[in-house]
């Protein structure tokens, strides 16, 4: 859990994959976002009640079924609306007709809480980070000294790493992580730790990250993942 003069984050790790899957409290409003409900939803739905906060935002960052097969029980249970990206309702073709499409830099408010909407593709064509405050939730783009495959329909490795860019350059390194997945050696991190320790973070030219990212790194490296020195040459 983080938490700020407006929000708090909660996590849950639901699932048999390991997923994380947050509640955004805004502390004024006692509204929630729950990102990316799956699995076990009726824990999360259980600790919103327990905490009395009223579950007024769904946000998805991508929407493979791992992240989104709770989505239909939120959604009939607390009427929440739906946001997404466009570019990933057009690659899913199956969002709610009610929900609420951003572009890259849309804000939401949720009560007191401003949360920026950031497309960081490459794992999906419209992979979604999600900005507030100090926090940013990465789903399956960013994980702890580690990042989404980019192997699966409409992956593309070349857009990964310039999303992994733009937040390893354009966010303050004070910014903690909260991932998809609990795939590293601690649930959260930094975005300074990441980009000294992530080898993802660590690739300035394309052909080199999409080898390794493609081709190498499965071969060289099993979970949980750590840290990794910036190589020297």
């Amino acid at each position: 859990m983080t938490a700020s003069p407006t929000h708090v984050v909660h996590t849950l790790q639901l699932g048999p994959m390991d997923n994380f899957i947050y509640l955004v409290e805004d502390q004024a409003s006692r509204q929630a976002a729950i990102v990316d409900p799956a699995w076990e939803v009726d824990e999360a739905l259980e600790r919103a009640r327990s905490l009395g906060l009223e579950i007024t935002h769904i946000l998805l960052t991508h929407t493979h079924q791992d992240h989104i097969n709770g989505l239909d029980e939120v959604r009939a249970q607390t009427g929440a609306e739906v946001h997404l990206l466009q570019a990933e309702a057009d690659y899913w073709g199956q969002a709610p007709a009610d929900a609420v499409l951003h572009n890259d830099g849309d804000e939401i408010h949720l009560g007191d809480t401003l949360i920026r909407v950031l497309h960081t593709p490459g794992h999906t064509p419209g992979g979604t980070c999600y900005h507030l405050g100090d926090d940013l939730i990465t789903g399956d783009t960013l994980f702890v000294y580690g990042c989404g495959r980019c192997d699966l329909k409409q992956g593309d490795p070349r857009a990964m790493l310039r999303s992994l860019k733009r937040l390893r350059d354009e966010l303050p390194g004070r910014t903690v992580i909260h991932p998809g997945h609990d795939y590293g050696v601690q649930p959260t991190s930094t975005l300074a730790e990441q980009a000294r320790g992530n080898p993802f973070m660590h690739f300035e030219e394309e052909a080199a990250f999409v080898h390794y990212r493609m081709e190498e790194h499965d071969r060289v490296r099993s979970g949980p993942y750590g840290p990794e020195k910036p190589p020297t040459g």
